[in-house]
Protein backbone atom coordinates (compact mmCIF):
# COMPACT_ATOMS: atom_id res chain seq x y z
CA UNK A 1 0.00 0.00 0.00
CA UNK A 2 1.57 3.80 -0.81
CA UNK A 3 2.10 6.37 1.76
CA UNK A 4 -0.88 8.90 0.88
CA UNK A 5 0.31 12.78 1.54
CA UNK A 6 -2.56 14.95 1.72
CA UNK A 7 -2.38 18.42 -0.02
CA UNK A 8 -3.45 21.59 2.21
CA UNK A 9 -6.34 21.65 -0.22
CA UNK A 10 -7.96 18.08 1.21
CA UNK A 11 -6.84 18.40 4.13
CA UNK A 12 -8.79 21.49 4.58
CA UNK A 13 -11.58 19.64 2.82
CA UNK A 14 -11.49 17.08 5.30
CA UNK A 15 -11.62 19.09 8.29
CA UNK A 16 -14.67 21.13 6.61
CA UNK A 17 -16.42 17.78 6.29
CA UNK A 18 -15.60 16.36 2.92
CA UNK A 19 -18.00 13.01 2.83
CA UNK A 20 -15.83 11.51 -0.08
CA UNK A 21 -12.31 12.29 1.31
CA UNK A 22 -13.31 11.09 5.03
CA UNK A 23 -14.57 8.21 3.66
CA UNK A 24 -10.74 7.34 1.93
CA UNK A 25 -9.01 8.54 5.03
CA UNK A 26 -11.07 6.38 6.91
CA UNK A 27 -10.13 3.39 5.40
CA UNK A 28 -6.19 3.57 5.55
CA UNK A 29 -4.53 3.15 9.24
CA UNK A 30 -2.77 6.41 10.24
CA UNK A 31 0.83 4.61 8.95
CA UNK A 32 -0.10 5.10 5.61
CA UNK A 33 -1.25 8.75 5.16
CA UNK A 34 0.46 11.86 6.51
CA UNK A 35 0.47 15.56 5.92
CA UNK A 36 3.64 17.26 4.96
CA UNK A 37 5.41 19.53 7.56
CA UNK A 38 4.61 22.42 5.12
CA UNK A 39 0.89 21.56 4.85
CA UNK A 40 0.82 22.14 8.79
CA UNK A 41 2.36 25.45 8.30
CA UNK A 42 0.07 26.74 5.53
CA UNK A 43 -3.21 25.55 7.82
CA UNK A 44 -1.55 27.52 11.06
CA UNK A 45 -0.67 30.17 8.73
CA UNK A 46 -4.53 30.49 7.67
CA UNK A 47 -5.76 30.24 11.02
CA UNK A 48 -3.63 33.35 12.07
CA UNK A 49 -5.27 35.45 9.28
CA UNK A 50 -9.05 34.93 9.86
CA UNK A 51 -10.72 37.57 12.13
CA UNK A 52 -12.08 35.28 14.32
CA UNK A 53 -10.97 31.24 14.09
CA UNK A 54 -12.53 29.97 17.52
CA UNK A 55 -14.80 27.32 15.16
CA UNK A 56 -12.65 26.47 12.76
CA UNK A 57 -9.23 26.47 14.75
CA UNK A 58 -10.98 23.45 16.93
CA UNK A 59 -11.58 21.64 14.04
CA UNK A 60 -8.05 21.92 12.58
CA UNK A 61 -6.56 21.74 16.29
CA UNK A 62 -8.27 18.32 16.40
CA UNK A 63 -7.38 17.48 12.65
CA UNK A 64 -3.56 18.51 13.18
CA UNK A 65 -3.39 16.45 16.14
CA UNK A 66 -4.67 13.54 14.36
CA UNK A 67 -2.37 13.56 11.30
CA UNK A 68 0.86 12.15 11.36
CA UNK A 69 2.98 14.90 9.66
CA UNK A 70 6.29 14.32 7.69
CA UNK A 71 8.74 16.29 8.85
CA UNK A 72 10.83 17.94 6.33
CA UNK A 73 14.63 16.86 6.49
CA UNK A 74 17.51 17.61 4.11
CA UNK A 75 16.58 14.71 1.55
CA UNK A 76 12.98 16.84 0.58
CA UNK A 77 15.49 20.05 0.98
CA UNK A 78 17.74 18.70 -1.83
CA UNK A 79 14.43 17.08 -3.73
CA UNK A 80 12.98 20.88 -3.72
CA UNK A 81 16.00 22.07 -5.11
CA UNK A 82 16.33 19.74 -8.36
CA UNK A 83 12.49 20.62 -9.08
CA UNK A 84 12.71 23.86 -9.03
CA UNK A 85 15.74 24.16 -11.04
CA UNK A 86 13.64 21.62 -13.13
CA UNK A 87 10.30 23.60 -13.56
CA UNK A 88 12.26 26.72 -14.36
CA UNK A 89 14.91 25.11 -16.72
CA UNK A 90 11.33 23.93 -18.59
CA UNK A 91 9.49 27.22 -18.32
CA UNK A 92 6.92 26.00 -16.21
CA UNK A 93 6.47 27.24 -12.38
CA UNK A 94 4.07 26.52 -10.03
CA UNK A 95 3.93 28.54 -6.09
CA UNK A 96 6.48 28.23 -3.84
CA UNK A 97 4.85 26.08 -1.14
CA UNK A 98 3.27 23.29 -4.39
CA UNK A 99 6.79 22.88 -5.23
CA UNK A 100 7.96 22.58 -1.45
CA UNK A 101 4.87 19.68 -0.75
CA UNK A 102 6.31 18.08 -4.03
CA UNK A 103 9.54 17.45 -3.74
CA UNK A 104 8.54 16.22 -0.19
CA UNK A 105 5.95 13.66 -1.64
CA UNK A 106 8.36 12.53 -4.54
CA UNK A 107 11.05 12.19 -1.47
CA UNK A 108 8.88 10.01 0.59
CA UNK A 109 7.61 8.17 -2.64
CA UNK A 110 4.32 9.57 -1.81
CA UNK A 111 0.93 9.88 -3.66
CA UNK A 112 0.06 13.31 -3.42
CA UNK A 113 -3.61 13.46 -2.31
CA UNK A 114 -4.87 17.13 -4.19
CA UNK A 115 -7.40 19.01 -5.97
CA UNK A 116 -4.74 20.84 -8.14
CA UNK A 117 -4.04 19.03 -10.63
CA UNK A 118 -3.30 22.61 -12.82
CA UNK A 119 0.11 22.82 -10.86
CA UNK A 120 0.61 19.23 -9.66
CA UNK A 121 0.53 17.89 -12.68
CA UNK A 122 3.56 19.55 -14.05
CA UNK A 123 5.99 17.72 -12.04
CA UNK A 124 7.26 14.74 -13.61
CA UNK A 125 7.13 11.46 -11.50
CA UNK A 126 4.53 12.86 -9.18
CA UNK A 127 1.68 10.40 -8.42
CA UNK A 128 -1.34 12.31 -7.41
CA UNK A 129 -5.16 11.24 -6.65
CA UNK A 130 -7.88 13.41 -6.28
CA UNK A 131 -9.70 12.35 -2.99
CA UNK A 132 -12.47 15.16 -4.00
CA UNK A 133 -14.09 14.14 -6.74
CA UNK A 134 -17.47 11.66 -6.42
Amino acid sequence: MPLFMLDTNVAGAIVRGSPQAEARLQALSRDEWCISAVTRSELRFGLELMPRPAALASLIDTFLDLAPTAPWEKAAADEHAKLRARLKQSGRSIGTYDAMIAAHALCLRAVLVTDNKRDFGQVDGLATENWLLP
